[in-house]
């Protein structure tokens, strides 16, 4: 069992800073990619970042060059540092993990709201 823990959400005014953070739990198989994505209020879940275990990364084009995705292998954590924040990034966010193993499973924490003032 997978289990995926969020922290570091909260409320920032716009052009403010966060850091959020995911721990990953259990039977964790390499290789795997994880990432973060993020749903506001009545739109779609969409990807935001995600970085693979070798350490490639890959980002949404509405957050390059404001956030910045990391993980530490050793403790199965990963983390999204967002930068110049702005009303549109508000949303919740949601750590995945991608398991490439087995065919692929992905797992989901139940995720972390993020709120920005104007």
């Amino acid at each position: 069992q997978v289990q995926l823990v969020e922290s570091g959400g909260g409320l920032v005014q716009s052009g403010g800073s966060l850091r959020l953070s995911c721990v990953a739990s259990g039977s964790i198989f390499n290789p795997n990619t994880m990432g973060w994505f993020r749903q506001a209020t009545g739109k779609e879940r969409e990807l935001v970042a995600v970085i693979n275990s070798g350490g490639s990364t890959n980002y949404a084009n509405s957050v390059k060059g404001r956030f910045t995705i990391s993980r530490d292998n050793a403790k199965n954590t990963v983390y999204l540092q967002m930068n110049s924040l702005n009303p549109e990034d508000a949303a919740v966010y949601y750590c995945n993990l991608y398991v490439i193993r087995s065919g692929g499973m992905n797992y989901w924490g139940k995720g972390t709201l993020v709120t920005v003032s104007s």
